[in-house]
């Protein structure tokens, strides 16, 4: 059983690491090798099935928090048909999901588009109703979907009295952010207040080994109480070896050369890099298969000293081009 953290100021407790559902829910994702994780099991009852082996795993190897969001195909649905078919109770486990985009890729591994965001309080107040459906009591932190300062959502007084009105309904309320510009939302976020208290309880960000940007306002928000959510640290696989592009053989050889001196995997290295971070409370294990899984947990264990610390955190570039990259990976 993996050591407990409380991710808010009131008693949400979550394992270290927790489950991101983005690769389990549909065919189709921009995971660097997604086609071989699935070996062609695009069916429904295939990915189900698929799906079950992978959360099974996750829950016996202590994995207490599941992330997942209305436009991650059916995510929500498959985790929320195995928590009852498994009997898990309520109090036992925490779900995180989203709202703000929706899925439109029918399926599809190649679509025009697999995904459509609108930060609308009509988009809220449907999607809230459909993960409550799938979901119910188990879900227990609501969060706005990739939050950026271009989707005015901080500003929309409607939706932001509406998270509010859930908050005083028992639901934590949190938000996802994303793009090069994550520190400046997470700092206009924190400035959002009801009655002298703060709107948002928790925040997911990406910070990776080379997207360290939003680091000191992550900093900032864990010392003002907030739950702190990592996503994407292994950066869509591209920390790990399947990433063969000749740019980034330089880096890939620092990642080997710390794995043949733990002993460890890559992927493990680059989690085991965060959880160093003491604002780190969640790392999201985004893993598509068991022994994904398994490798990333490798990450608990892990204690990295100060050289290795600093050859990887070397591995940093800028915002922009890291963005930049991720929006050219191909959904497969």
């Amino acid at each position: 059983m993996m050591h407990n953290r409380k991710i808010t100021s009131s008693e949400l407790r979550v394992s270290r690491i927790g489950l991101g559902l983005a690769a389990l829910g549909r065919p189709g994702y921009i995971n660097i090798g997604h086609m071989e994780d699935l070996q062609g099991k695009h069916n429904t009852a295939a990915l189900e099935e698929h799906n079950r082996q992978v959360l099974d795993e996750a829950w016996r190897r202590g994995i207490r928090y599941f992330d997942t969001a209305r436009s991650y195909g059916r995510a929500e649905k498959f985790l929320g048909s195995w928590l009852r078919e498994r009997n898990i109770p309520e109090s036992e486990v925490i779900v995180g999901s989203k709202w703000g985009y929706t899925y439109t890729a029918n399926w599809q591994v190649k679509a025009e588009e697999h995904e459509v965001k609108q930060h609308s309080i009509t988009q809220l107040d449907k999607q809230r109703e459909e993960s409550n459906l799938l979901l119910g009591g188990y879900l227990k932190l609501y969060q706005i979907h990739s939050v950026t300062l271009e989707s005015g959502v901080l500003e929309n007084r409607l939706v932001l009295d509406r998270l509010h009105a859930l908050k005083m309904h028992g639901m934590h309320i949190g938000l996802t952010v994303s793009g090069p510009r994550q520190a400046e939302a997470i700092r206009k976020a924190q400035a959002i207040r009801y009655d002298g208290e703060q709107l948002f309880e928790t925040v997911q960000a990406t910070w990776n080994l080379l997207e360290q940007a939003a680091g000191d306002a992550l900093a900032e928000a864990h010392a003002a109480g907030w739950g702190v959510i990592i996503k994407e640290g292994l950066a869509n696989g591209r920390l790990t070896h399947r990433n063969t592009d000749p740019a980034f053989a330089q880096k890939l050889a620092v990642l080997q050369e710390v794995s043949q001196e733990t002993g460890c995997p890559a992927d493990a290295i680059a989690l085991a890099a965060i959880l160093a971070k003491p604002w780190a409370d969640v790392v999201l294990s985004g893993a598509a298969t068991t022994a994904q899984l398994q490798s990333n947990l490798k990450a608990l264990t892990l204690k990295l000293n100060t050289s290795q610390l600093e050859r990887l955190s070397a591995l940093q570039e800028p915002a922009e081009s890291y963005w930049q990259t991720r929006s050219t990976l191909e959904w497969n």
